[in-house]
């Protein structure tokens, strides 16, 4: 129960440090001015709270896992492979968002658990900026962002336990659909960091107080007009990461998870 308690506890903090990020800008409305300037004031504090709500999640963790030193180890290695794969992002001229590295972050989400999904997600962000030198303003809501994507695969998870899809052909088909989902959602939220400073159509930029369905409908708008086709390019790479590589890798960090993920019955409870 305590554990629970606190598993609760995080998921609410991370959701709601992560939710205030996005929707402050538009509250805040009188004297909007440009992006950067606005946000590269937060950075500091932001990445602050969200690496202290990193190592609460770790500490959490191990200590969960009866500090399990092998699991925070593969979680280590997962988030190198996968920082040293954005550079193909910079290096390789792949179709618009196309990043291999939002394959790792789901299926370690999917398989581990949301905690250690926002864990890779997040710190691969977080030092994949450190190694390519993509530090800035935007660099927290990225993190944030990423975390939700392997946070919230625990949720296709628990789906395919509930139609008892495990091992079959239908859990990579709802990993398939996942991994598209979050291709469009990632770039649709992570551009939330600057579009209310954005000038351009009156039909396309934030209007303080427009009400809640006026900036949906011009942030639709923008959003097609200007990303759609981007992301596209992101979830048509997921869905061939999953396809390719997707049984595969489930096979592997699960037979991890049964090596190192274990409890125990002592003597006092079997005798109990």
């Amino acid at each position: 129960m305590k554990d629970r308690l606190i598993s609760i506890v995080i998921y609410l903090l991370t959701t709601s440090l992560g939710v205030f990020a996005y929707v402050y800008p538009l509250l805040n409305t009188p004297g909007l001015t440009p992006g950067g300037a606005v946000r590269s004031n937060d950075l500091p504090l932001m990445m602050a709270v969200l690496l202290a709500l990193c190592l609460i999640v770790l500490i959490f963790e191990i200590q969960q896992y009866r500090l399990n030193t092998k699991l925070i180890a593969i979680l280590g290695v997962l988030i190198a492979i996968n920082s040293v794969l954005r550079f193909i992002d910079l290096a390789l001229p792949i179709f618009g968002g196309f990043s291999p590295l939002f394959f790792l972050i789901l299926l370690t989400g999917y398989t581990f658990g949301g905690r250690m999904g926002f864990l890779m997600g997040s710190l691969t962000l977080f030092v994949s900026a450190l190694i390519t030198g993509g530090v800035g303003p935007w660099l927290p809501n990225q993190m944030i962002t990423a975390g939700w994507v392997g946070m919230s695969a625990a949720l296709a998870r628990r789906f395919v336990l509930l139609t008892h899809s495990e091992n079959k052909r239908a859990e990579i088909w709802i990993l398939l659909i996942f991994s598209a989902l979050w291709g469009y959602l990632y770039g649709a939220i992570t551009n939330l960091w600057f579009w209310p400073f954005l000038s351009g159509p009156g039909n396309q930029v934030f209007v303080p107080g427009s009400g809640v369905m006026g900036s949906l409908r011009s942030y639709t708008i923008y959003y097609l007009a200007t990303s759609a086709l981007w992301d596209t390019g992101r979830a048509l790479g997921n869905v061939l990461m999953v396809s390719l590589f997707g049984t595969a890798m489930l096979k592997l960090l699960r037979r991890f998870q049964k090596r190192f993920q274990f409890t125990h019955t002592t003597i006092q409870e079997i005798a109990s």
